[in-house]
């Protein structure tokens, strides 16, 4: 009877080894991706001002392409007709 208990023993033993070993992979695990969410946030964070710049550039272009618009639609009104003054 001695002998069943220590195999039973064993076995429980081998259970909690098995069962810490993957409580550390668990752990790593959670700990990798714990830092890419941050990674990802931080990046995430970065596109956001960067979308915020390129909405103030788009719109920069477009004042000056309304400029240059208005430029040319003068300078060709003013010698479109055939009359130089």
């Amino acid at each position: 009877m001695d002998d069943a208990h220590d195999e039973r023993f064993r076995q429980h033993e081998a259970w909690m080894s098995s069962f810490a070993a993957m409580l550390q992979v668990q752990h790593a695990t959670n700990q990798q991706q714990a830092e890419m969410n941050q990674e990802l946030k931080e990046f995430i964070q970065e596109q956001r001002e960067f979308n915020k710049e390129q909405v103030a550039i788009n719109a920069a272009a477009q004042i000056t392409l309304a400029r240059i618009e208005t430029l040319l639609a003068r300078m060709i009104r003013q010698g479109g007709n055939g009359t130089d003054a």
